[in-house]
């Protein structure tokens, strides 16, 4: 019963998350004032990074509580390097109250400028 659980509630809670093309994703960002965050280390931030976007390493204790301070209710753009940890967090957010999480498809190995 808890492997039916696990799997179904993943499911249940990941309902707000949607897996964006990278071109779909690019459009929904050209509005600046979206919530686009790099969950990815500092040091592959620094490597390179979409623009406008903020860091919060996924791996850091203080990804909850730099997630806490964005707005719930508004979009949420995540991104990573291929897709692994972004959608990780999708699910840690969706818990987190997110309402509208959009992870973009095979992160930034996918993305092409």
């Amino acid at each position: 019963m808890s492997i039916f659980s696990k799997i179904f509630g993943h499911k249940s809670k990941n309902l707000n998350v949607k897996v964006l093309s990278p071109e779909t994703y690019k459009t929904k960002i050209s509005n600046n004032k979206v919530q686009l965050v790099d969950v990815r280390t500092a040091l592959e931030f620094k490597s390179g990074h979409l623009k406008n976007a903020r860091n919060i390493n996924f791996y850091s204790s203080n990804f909850v509580p730099q997630f806490n301070k964005l707005n719930k209710a508004e979009p949420l753009f995540i991104y990573c390097r291929s897709g692994s940890r972004s959608h990780q967090a999708s699910f840690k957010l969706a818990e987190l109250g997110f309402e509208e999480i959009y992870d973009l498809k095979g992160g930034l190995l996918n993305w092409k400028a």
